[in-house]
């Protein structure tokens, strides 16, 4: 039995025409590779024999991979143009890379020493006046805050009303026994007569008539006492000025209770005194004597007030380090109780250093300056300034007036940084910088 072998061939697809919807779109490799290749059948599977497919092109030698090349090969030529026309680099001076920084040496100006110092306003003598006794319901008010009083006057009145009553009710009471007691002396006169002439009275009755006569005494004594704790009581419904003074503060109300221990209803600047109350730093406070004279401002005025230093505190606040100073002022109606103000004693003539305020920095808790030493590092030197002025920062310790210090640019520069002094041109005679000098 002859086996007769079929080859298959595929199916050939209908042939699309050109220009309709359902032509293959083809990428140009495609097309390429579909150029080189011809009608092929499925080869040595035992299908039958068909032309082999010819093998595809190396990238090498394809379009893309020659012009990859050009452009790998115009960029190293570009590169070594620049490199021959720009030269070799020039060397990196160290020294042009210092900071340059500008230096005053500012010698020793004489200046006018003064203490400064800050406070308040306040009355010499402070007295708090409040209600005495047993208090009550303020029935009127009779002065105001500013009021210029005399002692004794009456600054308010409490209801009357029942101690008023009791004051008359002992009243009565103390003429009662004052009657009583005349009629007990009559009485016994008269029987003390009739026992020495006619004897009609015997010892016994004539004592007791003199009893009775000690006894009315007595009580006219004790109604007396009555009436003035009473009286006493009364006056004190009367607040009244202790001495003569200027009144500051009113906290008195018609309709208020006052009572004993209650806040003061009144406060009067005994003879109209005004201080200023400050503190002072430590190391200021041996600078200034009783006596001296102060100029006082206060804020929102720019008049100065004259004063004396009147007390110097006796001990230093261990945590503030502050001293107390109290400068006395004339009465002035723009020195009111309370206002801050600011005071400046003149200690005298000195000299001291004076630099500019851009040299002096602080760290929040030290003021400080940066000194270029001799080898041209800098240097942090604490300082202490004594006062500010309009030719610049008077420095108290610190410095002696010999170094060169950074006028500028301080805060970018750190110790122990190497820097290069700028050369400045000579101050004119006569200018604050030659006298500094």
């Amino acid at each position: 039995m002859t086996n007769v072998v079929k080859r298959f061939r595929p199916e050939q697809p209908a042939p699309v025409q050109p220009g309709s919807p359902l032509e293959p779109l083809a990428s140009p490799v495609q097309a390429e590779i579909a150029s080189g290749l011809t009608a092929s059948t499925v080869g040595t599977a035992g299908i039958g024999p068909g032309p082999v497919a010819a093998p595809a092109r190396p990238f090498w030698q394809t379009n893309r991979f020659r012009v990859l090349a050009l452009l790998v090969l115009v960029a190293i030529v570009g590169v070594a143009l620049s490199m021959r026309t720009s030269g070799p680099v020039a060397p990196v001076d160290p020294a042009a890379q210092t900071p340059l920084v500008s230096v005053t040496t500012p010698g020793r100006t004489p200046v006018t020493g003064t203490v400064t110092f800050t406070g308040a306003i306040a009355a010499r003598y402070d007295m708090p006046i409040g209600v005495e006794g047993e208090g009550g319901r303020i029935a009127s008010v009779r002065v105001e805050p500013g009021d210029r009083v005399r002692r004794g006057q009456v600054l308010a009145t409490l209801d009357t009303s029942v101690v008023g009553s009791q004051v008359a009710s002992l009243r009565a009471q103390l003429v009662q026994a004052e009657a009583e007691a005349a009629l007990a002396e009559q009485d016994f006169r008269r029987a003390e007569a009739v026992a020495n002439s006619v004897g009609a009275l015997s010892q016994q009755e004539v004592d007791n008539r003199r009893s009775r006569v000690a006894t009315s005494r007595a009580r006219v004594e004790a109604a007396r006492a009555q009436l003035a704790e009473s009286q006493a009581r009364l006056g004190r419904t009367e607040i009244r000025a202790p001495a003569d003074g200027l009144v500051l503060t009113r906290d008195a109300e018609v309709g208020q209770t006052a009572t004993p221990g209650s806040p003061a209803l009144f406060r009067l600047a005994r003879g109209g005194e005004i201080e200023m109350r400050a503190r002072v730093a430590e190391q200021d406070l041996p600078k200034l004597r009783v006596g001296q004279p102060a100029q006082v401002r206060v804020t929102g005025l720019s008049e100065a007030f004259p004063g004396q230093v009147r007390l110097l505190g006796a001990v230093i606040d261990p945590q503030t380090r502050l001293g107390e100073v109290r400068v006395q002022l004339q009465p002035n109606p723009n020195l009111r109780p309370g206002a801050f103000a600011r005071g400046e004693v003149e200690t005298g003539r000195e000299s001291r250093p004076v630099l500019p305020q851009t040299a002096v920095l602080s760290d929040g808790t030290q003021n400080y300056v940066l000194v270029v030493g001799a080898d041209g590092k800098v240097a942090r030197r604490d300082v202490r300034i004594a006062s500010t002025g309009v030719r610049g920062v008077v420095i108290a310790e610190g410095l002696d007036g010999t170094e060169r210090v950074v006028t500028a640019a301080g805060p970018f520069l750190q110790a122990g940084e190497t820097v290069r002094v700028a050369e400045t041109p000579a101050a004119p005679a006569g200018s604050p910088a030659q006298a500094a000098r």
